[in-house]
């Protein structure tokens, strides 16, 4: 069953608690969204408090997506730029899919429902994001058709003598 998609819902305390939980269950699956497993949602709270506070401020938009039984099943932030030479695009961030709901064409389902919330926002041309290399998510992303436009070797320090690749896509919205 297809996920129902919001941008810009209502921030309740169970949308709050069900994206933390979401954040914690995908990072403890070995989700890259910013974490290393093990996490607690403690560990997890401060940031999304910021992504909340961004959120409070105009600055960043969430998209979420419930499954049939109401639960938060996939996110993302959307993220204006505050440089007056870039805000003619999005950064996308977070993008997330309960690991439950791995291999259901959802994710593919997120990227499509955030392309189209950033079409409606005034003058948004494109959609940039990083993704965390050595798991195969640019390949993902660029089935997705978002096409790498950089790569920073070994900027990611998920442990000592774990380095990755930082590697930024755009999805052009014309």
């Amino acid at each position: 069953m297809p996920l129902t998609f919001t941008f810009d819902p209502a921030v309740t305390p169970a949308l709050r608690d069900g994206v933390l939980d979401l954040w914690t269950d995908v990072s403890n699956a070995g989700g890259a969204v910013g974490f290393v497993p093990p996490v607690t949602p403690e560990v997890i709270r401060p940031e999304l408090v910021r992504h909340l506070a961004q959120m409070a401020e105009g600055r960043t938009r969430l998209l979420v997506g419930h499954d049939e039984d109401g639960r938060v099943a996939a996110t993302t932030f959307l993220t204006r730029n505050t440089h007056r030479l870039m805000t003619h695009w999005v950064w996308l961030y977070t993008v997330m899919v309960h690991p439950r709901h791995q291999g259901k064409g959802y994710g593919r389902d997120l990227l499509a429902a955030a392309a189209d919330a950033a079409r409606t926002l005034d003058g948004i041309e494109g959609i940039r994001l990083t993704c965390r290399g050595g798991l195969g998510l640019e390949r993902f992303y660029g089935s997705c058709g978002y096409k790498e436009v950089g790569r920073v070797p070994g900027a990611i320090r998920v442990a000592p003598g774990d380095d990755r690749d930082d590697i930024t896509m755009l999805l052009p919205l014309h």
